[in-house]
């Protein structure tokens, strides 16, 4: 008895992920999921394709379906290999994902790409999209080209580890004497970027540009999760691997009585989603 096979595509403009879960014996085992870059999107796909079946030894036989999401997705006209596949909204893909990817009934699921998208999902339900901001990695790369002279990513993250807040940001104990939230004034921002001094360094201000993304992320995040009552947010998306990701959103976790997490794979959560659309 041959493998059954259900792959999950999340086509970006140059960069896809792909994922897949063997329900070979009726279960839903995960193949560990990948990337890969390509000049297009089309490229990206069958690139994607061909390294995934290759590197888990899987045939055109082996494989059930092919679950395909993302903002590229529309370039995709026909069947891969005339095998069956099935576009799918966004947006539903990174609440079944991120769901999977954590351990709760229902939590705000907030994908961080480009810009940022959030989804109420609950075990049950079909997710709900609930808005975003457009504030994300192009946020971060769009600012650091003009501000730091460099547009990569890892590059910025390492930049920042150096990098005090205390150089470029406004901070509560700054203006006030009155601890708002207790125990924080002195890292509770009261305004990003709103401190430049004249010593900042380029690691600073990397830090700083870090820091306001995932500020305002963040808070987003806290008044969706508040509109629900829930306290949990489960973070995905490529810009969770932002090493500084971490320590942000635990301060914010502190700070107002959130959950956030960034679980494993966090960056292939809406791929994730994907494919397990196509095991129900």
């Amino acid at each position: 008895m041959g493998k059954k096979v259900i792959i999950g595509i999340d086509v970006g403009g140059s960069t896809t992920k792909i994922v897949g879960f063997d329900t070979t014996n009726g279960g839903r085992e995960l193949i560990e999921p990948l990337f890969v870059r390509a000049a297009d999107p089309i490229t990206s796909v069958y690139g994607a394709f061909g390294k995934f079946t290759d590197i888990n030894a899987l045939t055109l036989s082996d494989i059930d379906k092919v679950m395909i999401t993302g903002v590229g997705s529309s370039y995709v006209k026909k069947d891969i290999y005339s095998l069956d596949c099935h576009i799918l909204p966004e947006f539903d893909c990174i609440g079944l994902g991120g769901l999977y990817l954590c351990s709760y009934d229902k939590a705000i699921i907030a994908s961080l790409g480009t810009g940022t998208a959030l989804v109420y999902a609950e075990k049950g339900s079909r997710p709900l999209y609930l808005g975003g901001t457009g504030v994300g990695g192009g946020t971060l790369v769009g600012l650091s080209k003009k501000l730091l002279g460099m547009d990569t990513v890892s590059h910025i993250e390492e930049l920042a580890k150096s990098g005090d807040l205390r150089n470029v940001d406004l901070k509560i104990n700054d203006i006030t004497k009155q601890d708002i939230v207790p125990g924080f004034a002195d890292t509770m921002t009261a305004s990003n970027f709103g401190n430049v001094s004249d010593i900042a360094t380029k690691n600073d201000l990397a830090l700083a540009l870090i820091n306001m993304v995932f500020e305002t992320v963040g808070m987003v995040c806290v008044f969706a999760a508040r509109n629900y009552s829930l306290k949990n947010v489960v973070l995905t998306g490529n810009l969770t691997s932002v090493s500084q990701a971490p320590e942000i959103f635990e301060n914010l976790n502190r700070m107002f009585d959130m959950n956030f997490i960034i679980p494993k794979y966090a960056q292939f959560g809406t791929v994730i989603g994907a494919a397990l659309a196509g095991c129900r």
